[in-house]
């Protein structure tokens, strides 16, 4: 096993490499980079302003020209009328988009190394900074909705194996797939008009992780105040999550259970319950074991991003999209170093449980 682990660590280096090195390039060939964000903000276009370019609000052409518009229209930025070349040649020193395409690439190898992220180019602070403010919030969303996801998914998917095509396996299948079916934006809201805005019932915060007091209530009220804070924002997330997971399991299930040592378990005389979870377990959770990875990414970083612009919580999902929308390379780099790191990490550790469920697989061999 220490082999296997040594190997599959060697491994994730060439993995990491060759995403960060695919993303660089395709970046740097698409437009709209910093250094034109820079000079739209200077000529008067908040190109920055994501919730705008969203919904459109305050959008202009880029391609109009300011000369061409009434004097009561014209905007006060000397950009508006063009800039400098010298002006625009420090915004790309500003960047570093002064240097060649390969120095900044070997150079961006270089830091990642020593996982130096850099700054932002835009906010003004360290990514490691910006990634570690944002932490608790993905933390919260996501640990806690994966954890509710499996503690109920995985018994009801067993559940409705055992009885399958019973009346509660036909009613729950409709129920989580109605619930798949509901999107997630429009659950959160729904939650908000009846148990956080007012019209109905008041019973939790509209936005925050936390209240502005936080610092001042006791250990005890501190976590009240914590999940109080999250209980909507982790329902809404969850309410689409069931489905897969539970039909996963129950299809899993339903195939071990009609294998043939099952038939042979049963003819030995052992109980249902027994086999169940001596024999069937083991072999069934491998598939699901296999797909956490996955989920627990999506899940923790990439999944919530709706659900934070709704309940005002600025986390790891909407930092990422800000990141892109503005070309923020040191902020996009960064997290997807880190996501992919993690995720690779996470691969690893569940092919490790797999021993844990079944101890006849033996990656030793491999």
């Amino acid at each position: 096993m220490f082999n296997y682990i040594i190997r599959r660590l060697l491994l994730i280096l060439p993995t990491v490499w060759a995403i960060i090195t695919i993303n660089f390039f395709i970046i740097q060939i698409a437009p709209g980079g910093p250094v034109d964000q820079m000079i739209a903000e200077m000529q008067g276009i908040k190109a920055n302003m994501i919730m705008e370019r969203i919904s459109g609000v305050g959008r202009q052409e880029v391609g109009k020209d300011a000369s061409a518009l009434p004097k009561d229209q014209e905007t006060t930025y000397r950009g508006a009328r063009g800039l400098d070349p010298e002006v625009i040649e420090a915004i790309k020193q500003r960047f570093g988009f002064d240097k060649p395409l390969s120095v900044r690439y070997f150079d961006m190898l270089w830091r990642y190394i020593r996982f130096e992220f850099g700054e932002s180019l835009f906010r003004g602070k360290q990514v490691v900074t910006l990634i570690l403010e944002r932490m608790p919030v993905s933390i919260s969303l996501g640990l806690w909705s994966t954890l509710i996801i499996y503690a109920v998914s995985i018994p009801l998917g067993v559940k409705k194996a055992v009885q399958h095509s019973s009346r509660f396996d036909v009613w729950t299948s409709t129920a989580i797939i109605l619930g798949n079916a509901i999107p997630v934006f429009l659950f959160a809201i729904f939650l908000i008009i009846l148990f956080a805005g007012g019209t109905y019932l008041q019973w939790f915060p509209l936005r925050g992780l936390v209240s502005t007091n936080f610092d001042e209530l006791s250990l005890g009220q501190k976590i009240l105040d914590y999940f109080w804070h999250i209980t909507l924002p982790v329902i809404s997330t969850v309410i689409g999550g069931f489905a897969t997971l539970t039909m996963l399991t129950k299809n899993s299930f339903l195939d071990e259970i009609h294998k043939q040592y099952v038939l042979t378990a049963r003819a030995k005389g052992l109980t249902e319950k027994g086999i169940l979870f001596k024999h069937v377990f083991r072999n069934a959770m491998l598939l699901i074991i296999a797909g956490f990875p996955a989920a627990f990414i999506s899940m923790f970083f990439t999944g919530s991003l709706l659900i934070e612009v709704i309940f005002s919580l600025e986390g790891l999902g909407l930092l990422g999209f800000e990141a892109t929308m503005q070309r923020d390379y040191p902020v996009m780099f960064g997290t997807l170093y880190m996501f992919t790191l993690l995720g690779l990490v996470l691969t690893l550790i569940s092919d490790l449980t797999y021993t844990i469920v079944d101890p006849r697989i033996d990656f030793e061999r491999r």
